[in-house]
């Protein structure tokens, strides 16, 4: 087969996974074009087709994908109804609009692994909070909205019926509580000709507060029947959904050795990131790979590594301005990326660094190095 590198393949978002989607595009000759809200975006200024416009707009969707031989996304929060006319035109839309339309709304996923018989922890759907105040006895339990959550945000744990008012007034879930271990991740990949294949299961550490990952280790420390369920289920979930891309499934380790699903991203993923370093192919190839239905790529180790989140600091919000460079970039294995955003605010994901280390004591001591040296100010 001969490979086309006249391709027109366009990506609805212009962020950070964009940014490094786009670097791995390079490699292989083929030119992204690109599209996002914010004029300012971190692609914006890196291809030389992006277009300021926004995702969730019928009109501005299907008028950047009309001329696409394939459209991709970096984001979730996109317009279905656009994607799916450009599918019935003869784009390649990967993923595909259904599948991402059932992953925008919480409630929906859920209803799926349930369907599937895909473990996931019970839940109950409500409306509004006279809802969730009829289910004080589930307490405590995790209140998730339906619709637009991302990076932390829609989500509530909720441990007593005094916290119910701090739920959500929309249509939203309430799940049960799992008692977990760790919370793990699989990417997981699939072209067009049906091949997939697994990234190692990682291990994810959030921080206390907001709910977003503050760093994770590759591969994860669990036992090899942990391991191989975990792929297992994630193998399953992109098989069922006969989904074309990459496919995010974070999960909890539950404390009886049981594997829960959480939540799925049909896209890169934070979890995903030290790939780059780590293995021998990383998240960003293998999505190109599978949605130009390439051979996908060998996802093995090439050495232990590490993840940690850059975020904008507590209490600084303008011109991004970073402490610690010098001091992190003389750590031997540490790469650092910063995304290309020029404004932090409170917990904003600014960059990251990934750390390889064939010794896991000295991979954990150079995390702590990480965490406590490189800060995000203004």
């Amino acid at each position: 087969m001969r490979f086309n590198t006249d391709l027109k393949v366009g990506v609805l978002g212009g962020g950070q996974l964009g940014r490094m989607l786009l670097q791995s595009a390079i490699n292989i000759n083929i030119d992204l074009k690109m599209m996002d809200a914010d004029p300012n975006a971190p692609c914006s200024n890196l291809t030389s087709d992006f277009t300021v416009g926004d995702l969730e707009d019928y009109d501005a969707v299907y008028n950047f994908g009309k001329d696409c031989d394939i459209l991709t996304i970096e984001i979730e929060k996109v317009n279905i109804g656009a994607m799916k006319k450009l599918q019935s035109e003869g784009v390649k839309v990967y993923p595909q609009p259904e599948i991402v339309e059932m992953i925008q709304d919480k409630r929906v996923q859920k209803q799926f692994y349930v369907d599937n018989d895909i473990p996931t922890a019970p839940f109950t759907l409500t409306e509004n909070l006279q809802d969730l105040e009829k289910l004080a006895d589930k307490l405590p339990a995790v209140h998730k909205i339906g619709k637009g959550g991302y990076d932390g945000r829609g989500v509530k744990v909720i441990k007593s019926k005094e916290e119910i008012k701090s739920g959500f007034d929309a249509p939203a879930l309430l799940e049960e509580f799992v008692p977990f271990k760790k919370e793990l991740a699989v990417i997981v990949s699939r072209n067009e000709a049906g091949e997939v294949n697994t990234f190692p299961v990682v291990e994810m550490v959030f921080h206390p507060e907001h709910n977003l990952v503050e760093y994770l280790l590759s591969p994860a420390i669990i036992e090899k029947e942990e391991e191989a369920k975990a792929k297992q289920v994630a193998t399953d979930i992109i098989q069922k959904l006969e989904m074309v891309g990459i496919l995010a499934v974070e999960m909890f380790l539950t404390k009886d050795n049981d594997i829960l699903v959480n939540e799925i991203a049909p896209r890169p993923h934070n979890s995903g990131h030290q790939s780059i370093e780590g293995n021998f192919v990383s998240q960003y190839d293998q999505h190109l790979r599978a949605i130009l239905n390439l051979p996908l790529g060998d996802t093995s180790t090439k050495i232990s590594s590490a993840m940690v989140n850059v975020l904008g600091e507590d209490g600084f919000t303008g011109n991004a301005l970073y402490e610690g460079m010098d001091a992190v970039m003389k750590i031997p294995g540490a790469s650092v990326h910063l995304y290309g955003k020029k404004l932090t605010k409170p917990f904003r994901k600014m960059g990251h660094v990934t750390i390889t280390d064939p010794s896991l004591t000295s991979l954990k001591r150079k995390i702590d190095i990480v965490k406590s040296t490189l800060k995000v100010k203004a």
